[in-house]
């Protein structure tokens, strides 16, 4: 069945975002040039990222121990160009992430603290073409944050070992999905989610190459979202209830 048209609410009536991945570097990748225009307009965005990406990088002499604490640093640095100063680094092991009822408890629980409007997180839905963006990580970590969306964070007798109060978040977006109904200008935002990218220095071989590569996919999601020549967008799928 095909998603709904998208038709999120106006930026104007949101005050917090909260954004959930599997990994550090997955949401500036997919949508830091989106999350920079929503900082710049006042709304207060916080970041949970599900693994600390222990199975990540190309240095094989590197302490492996070292890796958690280094992807940290770098998440926390690339989320500082976009205007996000809170994080929640939930402490999952990378590369094996189920969206059990632990998980869903946990990112339940981030939501009812958080208390947003919108949430954005990864896709649920394995895309075939782009098989790269469907790592086994992310579509655990979209399942789990889609059950906690929907019913668990607004359901008062879900999880009845929180303490926090039930909180409907409303709008779900969604990274990577294989359809998309909403496209993000992002043309005055692109230099920051390149820096933010950038900031992920243990991830990348060609720094340079990594950069001219997303302003060129970010100039053709533009183009599939209608927008003007030479602008840059980032795609996403909206689910409102209500």
């Amino acid at each position: 069945m095909s998603v709904p048209e998208g038709n999120p609410r106006p930026d104007s009536e949101i005050e917090r975002v909260l954004v959930v991945v599997a990994h550090p570097d997955d949401i500036d990748f997919g949508g830091a040039g989106t999350v920079a225009t929503w900082t710049k307009a006042g709304i207060e965005v916080h970041y949970g990222i599900v693994t600390d990406g222990q199975a990540g990088g190309f240095e094989p002499d590197r302490d492996r121990a070292e890796i958690p604490a280094v992807r940290r640093a770098e998440q926390t640095a690339a989320a500082d160009h976009v205007g996000v100063r809170d994080l929640h680094f939930l402490g999952y092991a990378d590369g094996r992430v189920e969206p059990g009822p632990e998980l869903v408890r946990d990112i339940a629980r981030l939501i009812r603290q958080v208390r947003p409007q919108r949430l954005l997180t990864q896709s649920p839905e394995r895309w075939w073409s782009r098989l790269h963006v469907s790592h086994p990580d992310h579509l655990a970590t979209a399942e789990a944050t889609v059950r906690a969306f929907y019913p668990a964070a607004g359901n008062p007798y879900a999880y009845d070992d929180l303490t926090e109060d039930a909180w409907d978040v409303g709008e779900l977006w969604m990274m990577e999905h294989p359809e998309r109904n909403h496209w993000v200008d992002i043309s005055d935002t692109i230099d920051q989610k390149i820096a933010a990218l950038r900031s992920h220095v243990s991830q990348h071989r060609d720094p340079d190459a990594l950069a001219d590569r997303m302003r060129a996919f970010a100039q053709e999601n533009a183009r599939d979202g209608g927008l003007p020549p030479n602008h840059y967008a980032e795609p996403f799928t909206v689910i409102r209830l209500g």
